[in-house]
């Protein structure tokens, strides 16, 4: 049984996490500043179904509070931590660049500092599949160069991954980045295509279609995506022996560093995500055909053969089986 901290244990996949590791009997201590970046109820929702299990501790905490990081690491002392909280989202990025750099790099820099200073065995965060930008080779490689982001959020989960390898450089404290690709599933967020969608269609409004429906994205549920969370903050990263400055490999270091992709392995396009959409719900949707926005990209599809080798796990969900699950959830949380 491990103490284990998890960020953003009110959000869509620190929920779904906690559960996970309480279940297999490991003590929680979930962090969230419980944010109104969308509906505060949602979160209190999602915080009261963890807190009525045992072994569950919930802090109500910003991640950019250093005095606060520093009582919460030393009051604790975790044997690990898994970082699932940040300001997520690639279009309001444009709108408020701002709290990416409040919450992903000054609170991330409060999580490094805790874990070198308290002997934490192995801290895991979320990355995302956003920081292969521009990048057009398919399937997306973690031994890929990602020195092109197309978004702020994109350049701060980026940003995350360089500040985690200097620590495991520095510090010797083993980080594990993990770039999620489009995730979806129950409890899921209400700024994501597929919640949007699906409640623009039961209220009868039309929907935006991006890129004219061309969109190809790697959606990947969200039980997938903590299976792949779990196996990896439970395999401790170690330093690559092969790495060399030579010839740097930018998905594994020197020191205990490492990064994977966590993707479906199998992009879809948009028009399929909605067509099986309107079976689930038996409805057809009004479609607004729009042009690319900012800070998109036109398509992701992961490469996850080191999330097989290293960890033995392959995400396999198919989108009807979770678009499925999701709309059965959303039917009975909003008791359409």
């Amino acid at each position: 049984m491990a103490r284990i901290l998890v960020t953003g244990a009110a959000g869509f996949i620190g929920s779904h996490t906690s559960h996970r590791l309480l279940d297999r009997g490991d003590e929680v201590v979930g962090l969230d500043n419980l944010n109104d970046y969308y509906s505060v109820r949602l979160k209190q929702d999602r915080l009261a179904r963890l807190t009525a299990k045992k072994g569950f501790t919930f802090e109500q905490l910003d991640l950019a509070d250093e005095p606060g990081m520093k009582a919460l690491f030393a009051k604790y002392k975790f044997h690990k931590v898994i970082n699932l909280a940040a300001q997520a989202g690639v279009r309001y990025s444009l709108q408020n660049p701002q709290a990416y750099v409040s919450s992903n790099l000054v609170g991330f820099v409060n999580i490094l500092e805790g874990c070198r200073h308290n002997g934490v065995e192995h801290l895991t965060y979320a990355s995302s599949s956003s920081v292969y930008g521009a990048n057009t080779t398919m399937p997306f490689s973690i031994h890929d160069n990602v020195d092109h982001p197309l978004s702020l959020y994109a350049a701060s989960k980026k940003a995350n991954e360089l500040m985690a390898h200097t620590y495991s450089h520095l510090f010797k404290l083993p980080t594990t980045g993990l770039r999620f690709f489009t995730v979806y599933g129950p409890w899921g967020r209400p700024d994501m295509a597929l919640f949007l969608f699906t409640k623009a269609i039961l209220e009868g409004r039309p929907i935006d279609v991006f890129n004219h429906g061309k969109m190809r994205r790697d959606f990947t549920y969200v039980d997938d995506i903590v299976e792949g969370v779990i196996r990896t903050s439970d395999h401790t990263a170690q330093p690559n022996p092969n790495w060399t400055g030579a010839d740097p490999d930018p998905g594994t270091g020197g020191g205990p560093y490492r990064v994977y992709n966590i993707g479906n392995n199998e992009p879809v396009e948009l028009m399929y995500l909605i067509e099986t959409l309107e079976k689930c719900l038996g409805m057809t949707a009004v479609k607004n055909m729009l042009p690319m926005q900012p800070g998109d990209v036109p398509a992701t599809y992961a490469n996850v053969d080191d999330l097989i080798n290293d960890v033995g796990f392959k995400p396999a969900t198919p989108i009807e089986v979770g678009i499925e699950r999701f709309v059965k959830w959303y039917r009975e949380y909003h008791q359409v």
